[in-house]
C-alpha cells in the first residue's frame, strides 16, 4: 500500500512509561492495530498529521547505533511513498521530527523493547538498537493503513527471545532474492529468526530405490569439495554472507543449518566412501574416519578465519533422525561437531534427538539449544532437567510439508491463534516465562521433491501463518482480539515496504486491468510497445515474434484470479513461444514443442490438452487459484489442472502434481520469444469469476 506522497517527520524517543495501561483499558483513542499487537497502549486524543517538512533525527550520543535504523525507515518510507526522500541527521528532538534515543528515562525495557510516543512529534526510545527497528516497522504498519497516526504512548517488547522460521532450501531452491524478500517480511513482522537449512534430500522410494538417483542438494559454494555444492542452485559465499549482514540491519538472526550425520545424502555423493552400507546412503558413516574428517572440513570453511562465511553468533548441526542402533555413535558424533564448532567462538543448536538416542556416551550441555520438534525424539522435559534450552518447534502444530498429504498444507491458523503458544511443546505445558525455553519457530520442509511447488505456492502457505504466530512469539496468550476479527483485519495488512509476494493487485473494482484496443490500459498511461503495433482494424494488439512486446503497469495476479482475452494466432509459432510473460513465469503457445497452450514457471511445464486455432478469433479464460489452473475456451471449461498425481515406476508410491499459476503479466509478448498473435479484449480480475460471468464474457 502507499500513503499519501508528503513529507514526514517521524521523532523517536524512547521514554520508560511505567505505568500504562493494558492494550484492553485504552483510553481516547483505541489501541492501532498492528500484527503483532502492541503489548501496552494509552490512548490520548487527536491525530498526529504528516507535515510538507519532516525530519528522522538521532540523538547524537547514539548515531552509532541508531543512524543506521533511521536511514532504514527513510529508505521503507521511500519506497512506500515514491519521490519522498527524507533527510536524516543528529540533533534534538522537535516538532513534527522523528527522534531516535536510547536513553530510558522510566521503567526498564525488556530486550528488543521499544517506548512510542505520538504527540506533537513521534517519539521512540528504545531499550537497544534492534527495539529502535521494531518501532520503526510498528510505524510502516500504521503508514501502510492509515494517512494520520492515534495520539498516545505505547510500550511493546517480545515475550519470546526467539520467534522463528525454518526454510528447507535442501530439497527446493529458493532464490537469493527470495531470501531478502523473506528477511523483509519477517522484520515487517518482529520475527527475528531466520533458520535456513542447507542441505537434504528426497525420498529413495521416489527414485526408484536407487541412492544414485536419489535427488539431493548443498546449497552453498564449497571449496574443499567442489562437487558437493548443488549444480541446480546455490549461494556463493559472498552471497550468504550479504545475506546474513542485510538481515542484521532489519534486526533478523540468520541460522545457517548443515545437517548431519542424517539427511547427508549430499555429503555421501560428493565424497564417496562416507556413506553409510548398512543404513543408507543419506547416513553418514559413523566408523569410517574419513567422515569426521570431511564434515570437519566443511565445518571449518565456513567457521574459520576474521571474516567467516557464517557470521552469526549461532549455527545449527542438524543432528537429526539416525538410526536408533548406532545412539552410543551418534552421542559421540553430537557431542563431537557441538564442541567443533563451539571452539569457533559460536553457539550451537541442534534437533531434539537425545530421548531417540539415549545412551551413556556424554552430549555437552552448556550453552546448547535444542529445537524441540518431536516429544518422542526429546521429551521437553527431560531434556531440560538436563540443562538444555529449547526452542518450540512442535511438528504436530507447526510443520508445513506443502501437497504431501501429511502434516499440514496451511496451518490450522485459527487453532494457532486461540490456543498455541511457545510454551506449548506436544503433551507439555510449561509455564510462558520458563527460562530455558527460549521461544518458537515454524517451519516449511519441502519433502516432496519435484511435486511442481513454487515460491509463490510456499509464500502462499506461510503468509498466514507468519501473521498468526508474529502475535503468539511477540505477545504470548494475550489475545488482542476475537480470532475472527484478527483474520479480518490481518487481510489489510501487506508485507513490508516494496514486497507483494502474493501478487495482490487493490482497486476499487474486481477489475484491474483491462486493455482497449488503443493498447491502453484502465487507469494507466499508454505503454511502449516493442516491435508491437495496435491494429485499428482488428483493434487488438499484434505481436511479431522475437522481441515483440507490451509493459503492463504490474509484474503478475497472486491467486483468486481470472484472465480474459481474445486471441488470434498466426501459424508457425516457434515452441514456447510467449503470450504472457515475467520473471516468475510464461503462458506459452506452441508449449514444449506440442502445439498446445501451456505455462512454464520455475522448471515445470504443464500443457491445457488444447490447440489455439490460427487465423480466427478465440475468447480464452484463465482462472487460477492456489489448488490449480483452469482453461475456458469460448466461455466454456475445457480443462482443469488440479489435483493430479505422479507415479512413481514400482507403482507403489504417488505424490502430489501441483499445477498452479501466478499469472505474469509483466509483457504481453517476450523479450526473445513472442508469440505471433494478435490480442484484444485483455480484461484482469482479482477474484475467480463464477461459471455465469465467464460465460458472459
Amino acid at each position: 500500500m502507499k500513503i499519501k506522497k508528503r513529507t514526514l517527520v517521524l521523532i523517536l524517543v524512547v521514554v520508560g512509561l511505567a505505568g500504562l495501561s493494558e492494550v484492553s483499558q485504552a483510553q481516547t483513542n483505541p489501541a492501532p492495530f498492528i500484527i503483532p499487537a502492541l503489548r501496552q497502549w494509552q490512548g490520548g486524543d487527536g491525530f498526529f498529521k504528516w507535515k510538507p517538512a519532516t525530519r528522522l533525527v538521532v540523538d547524537p550520543r547514539y548515531a552509532k547505533q541508531l543512524l543506521p535504523v533511521a536511514r532504514l525507515l527513510a529508505e521503507d518510507l521511500a519506497v512506500m511513498t515514491p519521490g519522498t526522500k527524507l533527510p536524516v541527521r543528529t540533533g534534538q528532538p522537535q516538532k513534527g521530527a522523528v527522534f531516535f534515543t536510547l536513553e530510558v528515562t522510566g521503567e526498564a525495557l525488556p530486550a528488543e523493547g521499544y517506548a512510542l510516543q505520538i504527540s506533537d512529534r513521534i517519539s521512540i526510545e528504545a531499550k537497544d538498537s534492534v527495539g529502535a527497528i521494531w518501532a520503526t516497522r510498528t510505524l510502516l504498519q500504521l503508514l501502510a493503513q492509515q494517512s494520520s497516526l492515534p495520539k498516545g504512548t505505547a510500550r511493546d517488547y517480545p515475550q519470546s527471545e526467539v520467534r522463528g522460521f525454518v526454510l528447507d532450501v535442501g530439497r527446493k531452491f529458493f532464490s537469493l532474492d527470495f531470501l531478502k524478500h523473506y528477511v523483509k517480511f519477517m522484520s515487517y513482522y518482529k520475527m527475528n529468526d531466520f533458520h535456513i537449512h542447507l542441505n537434504d534430500n528426497g525420498f529413495k522410494q521416489f527414485f526408484g530405490d536407487n541412492w544414485d538417483s536419489t535427488y539431493s542438494a548443498f546449497r552453498l559454494q564449497n571449496d574443499r569439495y567442489p562437487g558437493l555444492t548443488a549444480k541446480d542452485g546455490s549461494y556463493t559465499k559472498k552471497e550468504f554472507i550479504d545475506l546474513q549482514l542485510m538481515a542484521q540491519q532489519y534486526g533478523v538472526n540468520i541460522i545457517p543449518e548443515i545437517d548431519v550425520p542424517a539427511h547427508s545424502l549430499a555429503f555421501s555423493k560428493a565424497v564417496p566412501g562416507v556413506g553409510s552400507k548398512q543404513y543408507g546412503m543419506d547416513h553418514l558413516d559413523l566408523d569410517n574416519p574419513l567422515t569426521y574428517e570431511v564434515i570437519d572440513n566443511v565445518f571449518r570453511e565456513y567457521l574459520q578465519g576474521p571474516n567467516p562465511v557464517f557470521i552469526g553468533r549461532e549455527v545449527h548441526i542438524g543432528t537429526d533422525e539416525y538410526a536408533k542402533k548406532d545412539a552410543e555413535k551418534f552421542r559421540k558424533f553430537a557431542d563431537h561437531y557441538i564442541r567443533f564448532v563451539e571452539g569457533f567462538g559460536k553457539k550451537v543448536r541442534m534437533w531434539g534427538s537425545l530421548t531417540h538416542a539415549q545412551g551413556t556416551t556424554p552430549v555437552k550441555v552448556e550453552g546448547v539449544t535444542m529445537n524441540l520438534w518431536y516429544n518422542g525424539y526429546a521429551e521437553p522435559k527431560d531434556m531440560f532437567a538436563l540443562g538444555y534450552k529449547g526452542i518450540s518447534t512442535p511438528d504436530g502444530w507447526l510443520y508445513i510439508v506443502p501437497a504431501a498429504g501429511y502434516y499440514y498444507d496451511y496451518l490450522n491458523v485459527k487453532r494457532l491463534y486461540e490456543e498455541w503458544t511457545p510454551n506449548r511443546i506436544g503433551k507439555e505445558t510449561f509455564d510462558e516465562n520458563y527460562p530455558l525455553l527460549r521461544g518458537g519457530s515454524f517451519a516449511v520442509w519441502n519433502d516432496h521433491v519435484g511435486n511442481g511447488i513454487t515460491e509463490k505456492d510456499v509464500h502462499h502457505r506461510v503468509f498466514p501463518a507468519m501473521q498468526v504466530l508474529s502475535q503468539k512469539m511477540w505477545g504470548g496468550s494475550v489475545k488482542p482480539m476475537a480470532y475472527v476479527d484478527f483474520a479480518a483485519r490481518a487481510q489489510q495488512v501487506g508485507e513490508g515496504p516494496g514486497l507483494n509476494m502474493l501478487g495482490r493487485i487493490r482497486a476499487k473494482d474486481s477489475l484491474v486491468l483491462a486493455m482497449d484496443a488503443g493498447g491502453h490500459f484502465k487507469g494507466h498511461r499508454k505503454p511502449a510497445a516493442v516491435n508491437a503495433s495496435f491494429d485499428k482494424n482488428e483493434k487488438a494488439l499484434g505481436l511479431k515474434g522475437g522481441e515483440s512486446f507490451v509493459a503492463s503497469p504490474f509484474p503478475g495476479i497472486g491467486y483468486g484470479y481470472t484472465v480474459s482475452f481474445a486471441i488470434k494466432p498466426e501459424s508457425g509459432n516457434a515452441p514456447n513461444s510467449v503470450l504472457f510473460g515475467s520473471e516468475d513465469a510464461v503462458v506459452t503457445l506452441n508449449q514444449q514443442g506440442t502445439g498446445k497452450l501451456g505455462f512454464s514457471r520455475e522448471g515445470y511445464h504443464y500443457n491445457f490438452d488444447y490447440t489455439v486455432p490460427v487465423n480466427e478469433w478465440t475468447n480464452l479464460t484463465i482462472k487460477g487459484n492456489n489448488k490449480g489452473t483452469a482453461l475456458y475456451v469460448n466461455g466454456v471449461l475445457k480443462e482443469k489442472l488440479e489435483g493430479a498425481k505422479r507415479t512413481f515406476p514400482n507403482g507403489k508410491h504417488t505424490t502430489a502434481k501441483v499445477q498452479t499459476l501466478f499469472f505474469p503479466l509483466q509483457f504481453i509478448g517476450d523479450k526473445k520469444n513472442a508469440a505471433k498473435a494478435w490480442i484484444r479484449d485483455l480484461k484482469v480480475f482479482n477474484v475467480e469469476l463464477s461459471d455465469d460471468a465467464i460465460r458472459e464474457l
